[in-house]
């Protein structure tokens, strides 16, 4: 059978990665989470004093960038695959509101995007993969068969953040969440290159009002109608 690209981007906290984890477990793809990728240089970045409360230095961000090794390894228990970073499983120092608040910042970079772009080309130059984050569809694949762009109120999409991270032991309030989601929503939206933006042929996906079941399903779907076309046109 004849495999396809899924592209899934869209706006922070929309659940991109939850549901294009459940994509790919269900159709025997890879799954590759591209916001985990830009998370971890901006902890190297974090870690190595290019970026925090004195500001940013790009320019020595970007001449150690080489030193940052980023690698996916799937944890069997677990059931998907966790970042490393430099030989480190970082997967929940990562998820964390001072990386999150600092991730937008560093993805803006234009050196660092290329980078991971090209990273993230290679992975899925075999297709029967499916991958998100923000410019999946636009930069990253811009032939992929089926491309999703979620979406959420920001209050929605903040509470589900902070309930979240709540969850982990971090000590957040709401209306921080929701000022950093906005945040990010902004920055996102206004970078120079490779804003985040809907592509002209992704299907808009508003999950404000829906269960995980519901959305899985509804994509789901999305995909299986797609495969099934390629499949009689191949």
């Amino acid at each position: 059978m004849q495999k396809i690209t899924i592209a899934v981007d869209g706006y922070s906290s929309t659940g991109k990665s939850t549901i294009a984890k459940q994509l790919a477990k269900a159709l025997e793809y890879i799954y590759v989470d591209t916001g985990a990728m830009y998370r971890a240089v901006t902890l190297f970045a974090m870690r190595n004093g290019f970026i925090g409360a004195d500001g940013q230095n790009t320019s020595a961000l970007v001449q150690l960038l080489p030193k940052a090794h980023l690698k996916f390894k799937y944890n069997e228990e677990m059931g998907y695959s966790e970042m490393y970073l430099n030989g480190e499983n970082v997967e929940k120092e990562i998820r964390s509101l001072a990386v999150s608040q600092q991730v937008s910042k560093v993805s803006a970079i234009e050196e660092v995007r290329y980078k991971l772009v090209d990273m993230q080309k290679e992975i899925g130059k075999e297709k029967g993969i499916v991958m998100d984050g923000r410019d999946i569809g636009t930069v990253v694949f811009p032939d992929a068969e089926l491309k999703i762009f979620m979406t959420a109120s920001p209050e929605t999409r903040a509470f589900r953040r902070y309930k979240e991270l709540l969850g982990k032991g971090e000590k957040v309030s709401y209306s921080e969440v929701l000022k950093n989601v906005q945040e990010r929503d902004y920055l996102d939206s206004h970078r120079e290159f490779s804003p985040l933006r809907r592509a002209a042929d992704a299907i808009k996906f508003d999950n404000s009002d829906m269960g995980l079941e519901e959305q899985f399903e509804r994509i789901y779907n999305y995909a299986l109608r797609v495969i099934e076309k390629q499949n009689k046109t191949a």
